[in-house]
């Protein structure tokens, strides 16, 4: 299959020899953790999943954007974190996937916290046209490549191309300008993904350091799992057992 192949030589050039140890880590389940502190039942998610949402530092009150939320697993860590006061916009421009993270939310929060949660379907690249410093917290998960997700897809392998990722690289950044319109000064956004592709991670936080130059601070942070980036952190399953997930903390000056 000429896909797989150029998916292979794709992510060789960028990982060397580690590609290798990456392929095998992929076809592994990834590890689990369990959501059931303050919840009416678990939810379990890939445990990379929930150091993305702590990054952000939500705290009691706080006004708190996840744009790009569905299934729901780190909107369930941000809602804990908030608390009954603040308010939460859960946003998915998919029906499914908000018809999921509904769910999500009805069935795991417990009801004065579900009552400060707002779902929306809005397209995240043009928030920042309606809503300008409004959040004190935005949480960005945003589409990506999901290569593991792809590796062991033979359906979506043969779908993917190099200028896929191009595309959503665009895509990417166009949502996390967005945010930082939407963002308070001195608010914090949190930039995650799920891929592996340096284009889609750290490159997106390089643009906005040009495209926003001096108007914000990286948070460089001490990760209790994964390597340093120039920018942010990125867990991978090879060296952790989960993940991928790479998250980048920045602050609105």
């Amino acid at each position: 299959m000429k896909q797989k192949e150029d998916f292979d030589s794709y992510y060789s050039k960028i990982w060397g020899e580690r590609w290798e140890t990456l392929k095998a880590a992929f076809a592994q389940e990834p590890g689990y953790h369990t959501l059931d502190k303050g919840l009416l039942k678990p939810y379990f998610l890939d445990r990379a999943s929930i150091y993305p949402a702590q990054a952000l530092d939500v705290q009691p009150g706080d006004n708190v954007l996840d744009m790009c939320a569905a299934p729901g697993g780190k909107t369930l860590v941000l809602a804990l974190a908030k608390g009954s006061a603040g308010t939460l916009t859960a946003n998915d421009r998919s029906p499914d996937r908000r018809f999921r993270l509904k769910s999500v939310i009805t069935e795991h929060l417990p009801e004065e916290i579900a009552r400060t949660v707002r779902i929306t379907g809005y397209d995240s690249t043009t928030w920042g046209m309606f809503e300008q410093n409004v959040y004190d917290r935005i949480l960005l998960d945003a589409p990506c490549s999901s290569e593991r997700h792809v590796f062991n897809s033979p359906h979506y392998l043969e779908q993917w191309t190099c200028s896929k990722t191009k595309q959503l690289a665009i895509r990417q950044f166009a949502m996390l300008a967005a945010a930082f319109d939407a963002v308070k000064p001195g608010g914090r956004i949190v930039y995650s993904t799920c891929s592996i592709s340096p284009m889609e991670n750290d490159q997106i936080i390089e643009k906005l350091h040009k495209k926003r130059k001096g108007l914000f601070t990286v948070i460089q942070t001490q990760p209790e799992i994964g390597e340093k980036t120039q920018y942010g952190v990125h867990i991978l399953p090879d060296t952790t057992g989960f993940g991928p997930i790479y998250y980048a903390v920045i602050e609105k000056n």
